[in-house]
């Protein structure tokens, strides 16, 4: 019986020991491997990193020193004579070198919103100086008020003393009729409009004498 048992004990022992050499063997296998891969992830990782931080080091300084970009802003105010105005565009850009320079898009003005004839200007683009108060209007610029309406290629607007002027061709209509001319001026709150230059139109028959 024992003899018959050691027999039966045999292989089952080189089957548990053949089991153990090749588990030894795939841990030894495991121990080389392993801190491989982690060393090649560990480096591709450094890698990825010096490469953003690489490319991504110049948009830092853009971005500090981009021009501080206005929605719908809106400047009011009053001029010399107590007119509110009220300066409105689609967007601004503030100056770089000069703060209160603001750039206009699509800019529009309206002054003595409240009166019984406020004048409406706009334009394609613009300039506002905060520290002058000058609007200065370019491109398609439109004149309106009750009783005129005006096309001209710029124009001026002063804040502060609600004096508009512009040198360029100017046409449209008022109280007397079609005129046109090289350069317009509107004073006095907006009762004086002077004409220079080139001056021409035609009189409407029912205009006021």
């Amino acid at each position: 019986m024992s003899a018959l048992a050691y027999e039966a004990r045999g292989p089952a022992s080189a089957l548990a020991m053949d089991r153990w050499r090749r588990r030894s063997q795939l841990i030894r296998r495991l121990r080389v491997v392993l801190p491989a891969i982690i060393a090649v992830i560990v480096v591709t990782l450094a890698g990825l990193v010096t490469y953003n931080s690489l490319t991504g080091a110049p948009a830092a300084p853009e971005e500090a020193d981009a021009p501080i970009r206005l929605v719908n802003p809106r400047f009011m105010g009053r001029d010399a004579q107590g007119r509110s105005f009220v300066i409105t565009a689609n967007s601004a850009v503030r100056d770089e070198d000069d703060f209160q320079r603001v750039e206009l898009d699509r800019p529009a003005m309206v002054l003595d919103g409240e009166g019984l004839s406020p004048m409406r200007l706009s334009a394609q683009s613009g300039v506002f100086h905060e520290g002058d108060g000058l609007l200065r209007l370019q491109g398609d610029v439109s004149l309106n008020d009750q009783d005129a309406s005006f096309d001209t290629g710029s124009a001026v607007f002063d804040t502060s003393t609600g004096v508009l002027e512009g040198e360029g061709l100017i046409t449209g209509s008022g109280p007397l009729g079609e005129i046109r001319a090289k350069s317009y001026g509107v004073y006095d709150n907006g009762q004086r409009m002077v004409f220079k230059g080139g001056v021409s139109g035609s009189i409407t028959q029912n205009a006021p004498r």
